[in-house]
C-alpha cells in the first residue's frame, strides 16, 4: 500500500515545491489536479507533460494519477441533453486519459458532480445511458494506455447522479473493462447509511483507489472519523493500492495538513 496526497493542497506553491515537500514528508506519490497546471489539459504541451513527469522523478516522488478532472472547465457535461456537449465531454475524457498517461500516472479519478448531475426533466435511466456513452471511448483508450478510470460515488448534497458505492459499481460494470472501476472516498461514504467498513468489504474488488479524508472536509485525523476500522477493512479485503489524502478545508495550511494526515494514516495502518 502506498500513501499519496492531492497536490491542490500545496497551492499556490510551484509544483516543484509541492513535490519536494510531499517527498520529504514521507509520501510515496502525489495526485495531480489538472487545474493546478492549466484550465484545460488540451492546452498542456507534450513537452510540459514530460517536464512535470521528470520533475517528480527528480524530487523523488511518484505521480499516482489525476483527479478533479473537470473542475473549472466550461461547456462539459456527461448527462447534458445536447449531444454536442456530451460528445465534447467524451472527447475531453479521452484527452484526460492521455494526460494521465503522459505524467506517468495510473489512475484517473472522475468525481465531477456538477458536470454529471441530471438537469431538470432528465430521468435517471436516460442520464445513465448518456453517461455510459460518454465513457466508452475513454475506457477503451485507458485500456490501451494502462490507465484505470475510477468513477466516484458522491453524496446527494453534491450530485443527484450515482450516490452510493453500489450504484457506482453497477455503473462501471455496465462497461465491462478492467480499466473502469470505482474509487471509495471516506467523506463521500459518510453520507451512506451503511458503516464505512461494511461498504469497503462489500465493494471489493470493484474499487481501485481510496481517498482518505474526514467527514468535516479536513484530513484524516483532523476530525472524529475513526480510521482504525477503515484501515482494518482495507487490509482484510487485501487492498494494496493507493490511499490518497484529499481535503477540502485548507485552513491549517499545507505543511500541517500533509504531515498530520500522513502521521495519522501510518499510525492506523501500522506502517
Amino acid at each position: 500500500m502506498q500513501f499519496a496526497i492531492c497536490n491542490e493542497i500545496f497551492q499556490p506553491w510551484p509544483l516543484e515545491r509541492g513535490f519536494r515537500f510531499a517527498a520529504q514528508a514521507g509520501y510515496d506519490a502525489v495526485e495531480i489536479a489538472p487545474f493546478t497546471v492549466s484550465k484545460y489539459v488540451t492546452d498542456i504541451s507534450k513537452a510540459d507533460r514530460v517536464a512535470i513527469r521528470d520533475l517528480a522523478v527528480r524530487e523523488g516522488i511518484k505521480i499516482s494519477g489525476i483527479h478533479w478532472v473537470l473542475a473549472f472547465t466550461e461547456g462539459l457535461h456527461l448527462t447534458h441533453p445536447d449531444p454536442v456537449v456530451r460528445g465534447r465531454t467524451a472527447e475531453y475524457l479521452c484527452a484526460l486519459v492521455e494526460f494521465c498517461a503522459d505524467l506517468g500516472g495510473k489512475t484517473m479519478v472522475v468525481g465531477s458532480p456538477k458536470q454529471r448531475s441530471l438537469m431538470e426533466g432528465i430521468d435517471f435511466e436516460t442520464g445513465w445511458g448518456w453517461a455510459q456513452d460518454g465513457f466508452r471511448e475513454a475506457v477503451r483508450r485507458a485500456e490501451q494506455l494502462g490507465i484505470v478510470i475510477c468513477f466516484e460515488p458522491l453524496a446527494p448534497s453534491e450530485t443527484n447522479f450515482i450516490n452510493t458505492a453500489d450504484e457506482a459499481i453497477r455503473f462501471t460494470r455496465s462497461i465491462s473493462s478492467p480499466s473502469f472501476r470505482i474509487i471509495l472516498d471516506v467523506k463521500a461514504m459518510s453520507s451512506e447509511q451503511k458503516p464505512i467498513p461494511q461498504i469497503i468489504r462489500e465493494s471489493w474488488p470493484h474499487f481501485a483507489y481510496f481517498h482518505a479524508n474526514d467527514r468535516n472536509l479536513k484530513g484524516p485525523g483532523f476530525g472524529d472519523t475513526d480510521f482504525v476500522p477503515i484501515a482494518s477493512a482495507l487490509k482484510e479485503v487485501g487492498y494494496d493500492g493507493t490511499v490518497s489524502v484529499e481535503v477540502f478545508n485548507f485552513e491549517e495550511g499545507p505543511e500541517e495538513i500533509a504531515t498530520r494526515s500522513l502521521a495519522h494514516l501510518k499510525k492506523v495502518f501500522g506502517s
